[in-house]
């Protein structure tokens, strides 16, 4: 994958088919009995932001033996933070710009509990972390030193974070940049992951080494509640990835789930999250990058990018309603 390009792909693994059942609705005033169709919930089922297939594999297999949903999107995040190639999550992401390697990430049960950590250094597994945060302290959210003293003491190993790859490339930056304070869009990405279980409980999490070459102490949207990820077990699920800043204006997480709650599709629903971005007053939208995944109860998925909506832009109002970039793949 070319890191500078916009979004480029989300991993998808749909472990149960769409299953067609009845519904019988009596009417009084008939004697006969009107048959309506109608679907099963599709579970259990995992998505994932970008080309993520081992981690969404991963997270598949702990579903298909009866595992959580928050089991799995905990299990599927660790791939990615164990992925050194990636540049962006865990071991081997992208430093700031002072050479430290940062790491945020949280996490969401089925019962609205959260749990995140961050600017954490040395702790590879910080979703794991997080749901230590979750599970095992009164807190929802620990930062810095304090994280990372907290992960020590739950038996996290510390070591570097930042491999030779990524050391050479953030040396490169600095002779280019000159350390000019702006924000960088060239290289981000973060997993975000969304997941039903056979029972239809919906968790989710996020994971991210942050915007590449950002100022010092810089947190963006993967770990707070509502921007990077959002889960309401009675309604759905969804995630974000781009440039946290503008995911943050908007709460837009929340605001998905909130816009399924009153009727819209997931796909609707990330449409209008994108749209609400777009709308602002001297956004200069074609030049940074924001994306949605989002899942329903019923299992029904949806994603949508700033790119898909630019594109879509090219033409006139009622034109080519189907353009889908390769954002998001299903399977």
């Amino acid at each position: 994958m070319k890191r500078r390009n916009f979004i480029k792909k989300a991993s998808v693994t749909s472990l149960g088919l769409v299953a067609t059942s009845t519904l019988i609705s009596c009417d009084t005033n008939k004697e006969k009995a009107t048959v309506l169709p109608t679907k099963k919930p599709v579970r259990p089922l995992v998505i994932a932001t970008w080309n993520t297939p081992l981690a969404v594999e991963t997270a598949a297999k702990v579903l298909e033996n009866g595992g959580s949903a928050l089991d799995a999107v905990e299990q599927g995040c660790r791939i990615e933070e164990a992925n050194e190639k990636g540049q962006s999550v865990g071991k081997g992401g992208l430093p700031d710009r002072d050479g430290n390697v940062t790491l945020d990430a949280c996490i969401m049960n089925d019962k609205g509990d959260y749990g995140a950590v961050l600017a954490v250094k040395d702790i590879k597994h910080v979703i794991s972390v997080a749901r230590k945060v979750m599970e095992e302290t009164p807190h929802v959210m620990l930062a810095g030193d304090g994280a990372k003293q907290f992960a020590i003491s739950q038996g996290f190993e510390p070591e570097n974070l930042l491999t030779e790859a990524s050391k050479k490339a953030w040396e490169k930056w600095k002779v280019k940049s000159e350390y000019k304070p702006i924000i960088n869009i060239e290289n981000h990405d973060t997993i975000g992951m969304l997941a039903v279980d056979k029972d239809g409980n919906i968790s989710g999490a996020c994971t991210t080494s942050g915007l590449a070459y950002k100022m010092a102490g810089r947190v963006g949207d993967s770990p707070i509640i509502g921007g990077g990820l959002f889960v309401d077990n009675e309604v759905g699920g969804a995630t974000a990835t781009g440039l946290g800043e503008e995911v943050l204006k908007t709460v837009g997480s929340f605001l998905i789930v909130e816009l399924m709650r009153q009727g819209k599709s997931p796909q609707e629903a990330c449409e209008e999250a994108i749209a609400r971005i777009v709308k602002k007053p001297g956004k200069d939208f074609k030049n940074f990058q924001v994306a949605y995944i989002a899942v329903n109860k019923q299992g029904e998925t949806g994603a949508y990018s700033i790119h898909e909506h630019f594109s879509y832009n090219l033409f006139k109002e009622g034109e080519n309603k189907n353009i889908k970039s390769d954002f998001y793949n299903k399977s």
